[in-house]
């Protein structure tokens, strides 16, 4: 299992994320993510491998994810004020893993592309500027969010030469 769920669920139209996330604020949700990572990492003999998702963000979408491309309309600001707080906590804190979501950022990304498969959302701001050096997964590459895109191997390509 892939935890834990960094999205803040700040959209009440959102058909997926919903109780998933650990609430409505950004703060809240980023100290959550730690805890859970703290926890995680507490036992050096048994430690867990902790994946903080779905990045960059998926709490304000309207679209499931697993049916559709999901979209945020968010702007660049909103996003580093609201979207990347748990994301940033979850790297300060050692996180293991991100989890990549299958949808368009167009503040992020212009080209109407899922972040998976984005240089700029994976490359650009995950690594070089929020400076996490760990691995980065994706969602399932046969949702539709991504597959009515690209056929799988295009699809892994994409991810591969993203970041």
């Amino acid at each position: 299992m892939f935890a834990p769920d960094a999205d803040v669920n700040n959209n009440p139209d959102n058909p997926i994320i919903n109780i998933r996330s650990y609430g409505e604020n950004a703060n809240e949700v980023a100290r959550h993510v730690q805890a859970y990572i703290e926890g995680a990492h507490s036992d050096s003999k048994h430690p867990v491998l902790v994946t903080a998702k779905h990045f960059p963000g998926h709490g304000d979408t309207a679209q499931d994810s697993h049916l559709a491309l999901a979209r945020i309309d968010a702007t660049r600001e909103r996003m580093n004020a609201i979207e990347l707080v748990p994301f940033r906590a979850a790297i300060a804190k050692g996180v293991d893993a991100v989890m990549t979501a299958h949808m368009a950022v167009p503040s992020l990304e212009p080209e109407e592309i899922p972040a998976t498969v984005s240089s700029k959302v994976l490359t650009d701001l995950l690594r070089n500027e929020l400076k996490f050096n760990g691995l980065i997964v994706t969602a399932a590459m046969d949702m539709p969010g991504l597959a009515q895109m690209f056929d799988t191997g295009e699809a892994s390509v994409r991810a591969l030469e993203a970041g």
